[in-house]
């Protein structure tokens, strides 16, 4: 399951990073973390799951009374997510995180942001308080920031002592995600090896069948059903997004208007054109499809709360059915929930993922409305607030493998598998009928779960779900796994030469790039909500390009483009 795998770091202001830079500057680094680990026997309850013994015999590199095992003793981690909207049920609630506690003897603290991210870490920062695990989006300026500071725990001198990380995620990959002074602090979250993501367009079953199911493939289609809903049913909002996070149905409609582009290039606010990154607000395509939002809104076939109204609000409507047509970088999070919902209540209502909406006369089949790098999505980082880093990493890299992610993502053994077999060397779930017969009782287990899967491994998880839902009659299947392998997994755009583009947000490029996401901000709602025609989008764009510029936005795509060139050369792609 890669649920969360697109969603944006929020937008820090300027005043929020000067107030962090100037707490940073006054906090030295943290113990170091080498306090010694307890003595410890090979078990297959250890961290890493098991010890690996070379295929010549000879006794393992790392000697097993230096490796820490998991459940040998307590171990208590403060954890951080650094996203204004992130909450966690209490851990040791559910039967997932119950299990761990109860096994593991792993205990998580949760600590919220209270909606305000920056505001939380600015005063865990003063406070010289920080959690033992801090949860990023990959490239966050905070991140950067507290590393300068000596405030992260590099990890290199774990990796090959516990196998998951060393195994699961290459090395390839882990060298793409070293810092400048060449250490490893983050782990990535949901990486892969394959089209992961459930970006797309999700539509009401019932509502669409009672309309006639008509045609719906192109943008053409897609106006003409917004209008027919928003005239038939008028409680019921034709086309929603959660826009109030990121704008996401701004940046899947832009997919829908170019073969092959990539809505990452809206969100790195630059986008590739003969060798280098250029202007987001002189792309044709970008300007198309704001056009066509500003249409849709003007004439109320697309959510009025536009930026103001928050995820649960959205998550209502969906839940409640009245919703015809649902754009996200998410698509299936909510979706799964309200299908699960609404059928139990009436087998013809619930939701489905459709082809990618595409403009007239493109090729559907080149239509990308969510991307996907092999690096994932976000990153988690252990603090140097941690008494032993070590065990920290030991419960991360176990955290990341097969037994942990098993229970994250199908509950403990007993639930809806059993036991584990061996499948090519990976130790596999069996699952048993609890599988098909409890599928509500499974989709609100993940509906919790999710978000404790701080470092998923997509790998793993989505062969695993595949190669046994593919052995079981349609109707059968977990609604999700239907959604992503007949469409989703289909129908998603290989972005990692795009990845770590972000200049840090002290530095010169970093400075100018806050300004022009603050003209980048006003002019994308602007053009949305304030506009009666395109002649006015565009002189809107053409105002906001020219004020970019004087800020320096040439510079930010400099930068950019010397970053994507040295991602393509370390990809081989160049």
């Amino acid at each position: 399951m890669t649920g969360m795998s697109k969603k944006k770091a929020m937008l820090t202001t300027a005043a929020a990073l000067l107030t962090l830079t100037t707490v940073l500057a006054g906090c030295g680094g943290g113990n170091s973390g080498n306090s010694s680990s307890p003595s410890s026997t090979s078990s297959s309850s250890s961290a890493s799951g098991s010890t690996e013994t070379p295929s010549n015999g000879e006794a393992p590199a790392t000697p097993v009374s230096d490796i820490f095992e998991l459940g040998s003793e307590p171990l208590n981690l403060k954890f951080y997510a650094h996203y204004d909207w992130f909450s966690m049920a209490p851990w040791g609630q559910d039967i997932s995180s119950k299990w761990i506690k109860d096994n593991k003897k792993v205990n998580i603290e949760y600590i919220p942001s209270g909606n305000n991210a920056q505001q939380k870490l600015n005063t865990m920062l003063a406070g010289k308080d920080l959690p033992d695990l801090i949860w990023f989006n990959r490239g966050a300026a905070e991140f950067e920031m507290m590393r300068k500071n000596d405030m992260l725990a590099p990890i290199d001198d774990y990796i090959d002592k516990y196998p998951n990380m060393k195994k699961w995620v290459p090395e390839e990959l882990r060298n793409m995600l070293r810092s400048e002074d060449g250490k490893l602090y983050q782990f990535p979250n949901w990486y892969t090896n394959k089209p992961v993501g459930n970006a797309g367009w999700i539509i009401n079953k019932k509502i669409y069948k009672e309309l006639g199911s008509p045609k719906l493939e192109t943008t053409e289609d897609l106006y003409s059903y917004a209008k027919l809903v928003k005239e038939k049913y008028p409680g019921v909002t034709p086309i929603e997004s959660d826009l109030a996070i990121d704008g996401q149905l701004l940046d899947v409609l832009y997919s829908a208007f170019e073969e092959n582009a990539l809505n990452r290039w809206v969100g790195d606010r630059a986008r590739p054109k003969d060798g280098v990154m250029t202007s987001i607000f002189n792309d044709p395509t970008y300007r198309e499809s704001m056009k066509f939002a500003a249409q849709l809104y003007r004439e109320k076939l697309m959510t009025q709360d536009a930026f103001s109204q928050t995820r649960d609000q959205v998550k209502e409507k969906i839940l409640n059915g009245e919703v015809a047509v649902y754009a996200s970088i998410n698509a299936t999070e909510f979706a799964r929930e309200g299908q699960a919902l609404l059928s139990a209540q009436d087998p013809e209502a619930g939701y489905e993922m459709i082809w990618p909406i595409a403009k007239p006369g493109l090729d559907r089949n080149k239509i990308f409305p969510g991307t996907y790098t092999y690096l994932g999505w976000n990153i988690i980082t252990i603090t140097k607030s941690t008494p032993d880093p070590e065990k920290a990493f030991a419960f991360l890299d176990w955290f990341t493998g097969p037994e942990a992610q098993s229970v994250l993502m199908w509950g403990p053994p007993g639930e809806f598998w059993d036991e584990f077999k061996d499948v090519d060397g990976v130790p596999t779930p069996v699952f048993n009928e609890n599988y098909v017969k409890k599928q509500k009782e499974l989709v609100d287990l993940q509906a919790i779960t999710t978000w404790y899967t701080w470092n998923g491994n997509a790998v793993f998880t989505d062969k695993t779900k595949g190669d046994y839902e593919s052995t079981l009659p349609e109707q059968d299947r977990n609604w999700e796994t239907s959604q992503q392998y007949n469409i989703a997994w289909r129908t998603q755009g290989e972005a990692t030469e795009f990845v770590n583009l972000e200049p840090a947000k002290d530095s010169d490029e970093g400075i100018k790039q806050t300004a022009v996401e603050d003209i980048w901000d006003k002019s994308r709602a602007e053009a949305l909500m304030n506009t009666k025609s395109d002649a006015d989008v565009d002189r809107i764009l053409d105002k906001a390009h020219e004020d970019a510029m004087k800020v320096g936005y040439q510079d930010v795509l400099d930068f950019k483009t010397k970053k994507w060139h040295e991602n393509r050369k370390a990809m081989g792609r160049e």
